[in-house]
């Protein structure tokens, strides 16, 4: 019973730690910002 518990509390844990992560993670480039700090 315990192992049960443990086992469905790390899968909804994992499946709440994936939600909304959608592709891959980057940083912005610096000419990016420049400008459009430059236009404003």
């Amino acid at each position: 019973m315990k192992k049960s518990i443990t086992a469905l509390f790390l899968l909804s844990v994992m499946t709440l730690t994936g939600c909304g992560q959608t592709g891959p993670l980057y940083m912005p480039d610096d000419s990016q910002s420049q400008q459009s700090t430059e236009s404003q």
